[in-house]
């Protein structure tokens, strides 16, 4: 019987961070990370899917969704991000390893969250996101990576007037229209189920935006990921214009033993537009968890727990 709540719970600095559980309990959790200027869309038709079978947790980011902006703009970090995860694994009772899930800059949260703390991970699933410097080859040129500086000084020389232009920006039809003709595939998307990234958008502060924004580019995972030693499934769509496919393929390469689904004709948005292919891909992976698996992943946690903890920024 699927059960629902939803609460906060203070991270180390006070900061309240919003998550709801839904559901049936049954080992593994599912965990779900969002990308930057997310709260949750991407995984609608992933949890009518999966809240039958399993338990999950979602939660938002500080400053995303229903979780409020931080007194300090300086915690907004991908490092920062992982202790949250933390935080609310631990307050949702959450004791065995769980599969955790990111999609865009969530992959960057995942594979922090899995360096710090690997005996609370038994799978990995990074969904259509880097695992580092994410705007390094946004399109597939180093341009975003250049303007960011420039537009960043500006909104922060011009906050009111920024943000007025912000908000009208993702309020307008033109930005829906221009993401459906160029950004998504529009035969594979509904509208209706891309739209509310745009209205979760336009409630954003712009300057957090681009603090995480910015959090995501000085971010990278790559040293580490060699180190994973959980079953990960990479998602990784043909199409992508923000993380371009040999952005996914290489990071198969730096992960022993990864598996791999192609999105054929899909984009940065592929878990509502290939919604039938991810999810049932996704099913066999977690049916694949044998629990032998599942047990040398916890045996793992005795010397991982050891481990000493990488600090925050």
């Amino acid at each position: 019987m699927s059960q629902y709540s939803e609460t906060t719970v203070k991270a180390f600095d006070d900061a309240p961070i919003w998550y709801r559980s839904l559901g049936s309990p049954k080992d593994p959790v599912l965990v779900l990370c969002d990308g930057v200027g997310c709260e949750g869309y991407i995984w609608k038709y992933f949890l009518r899917h999966f809240e039958q079978s399993q338990r999950i947790i979602h939660w938002n980011y500080r400053g995303h969704g229903k979780t409020p902006a931080p007194g300090n703009p300086d915690s907004l970090t991908v490092e920062q991000f992982a202790e949250d995860l933390k935080v609310v694994l631990d307050d949702a009772g959450v004791k065995s390893p769980a599969v955790i899930l990111g999609h865009s800059m969530g992959v960057q949260v995942i594979f922090e969250f899995y360096h710090r703390y690997p005996e609370r991970v038994t799978a990995l699933i990074p969904v259509t996101g880097s695992y580092g410097k994410a705007l390094d080859h946004v399109h597939d040129t180093g341009l975003m990576k250049q303007l960011f500086p420039y537009v960043k000084s500006l909104f922060q020389r011009y906050t009111p007037l920024a943000e007025k232009f912000w908000e009208r920006a993702a309020d307008s039809e033109f930005a829906i229209l221009y993401s459906l003709f160029f950004e998504v595939n529009p035969r594979l998307v509904n509208r209706e189920d891309f739209a509310p990234y745009f209205d979760h958008l336009k409630r954003m502060d712009p300057l957090l935006f681009m603090r995480c924004l910015e959090a995501a580019t000085l971010h990278t995972a790559e040293p580490y990921l060699p180190e994973v030693s959980v079953p990960v499934l990479i998602v990784a769509s043909e199409r992508d214009r923000f993380t371009p496919f040999w952005i996914s393929r290489r990071m198969r390469a730096l992960i022993p033993h990864s598996e791999f689904l192609t999105l054929p004709t899909g984009t940065h948005v592929g878990p509502i537009e290939l919604p039938e292919l991810v999810n049932l891909r996704i099913e066999k992976f977690l049916a694949n968890l044998e629990p032998a698996a599942l047990a040398k992943a916890a045996r793992g946690a005795g010397a991982a727990r050891k481990k000493k903890r990488p600090a925050v920024p």
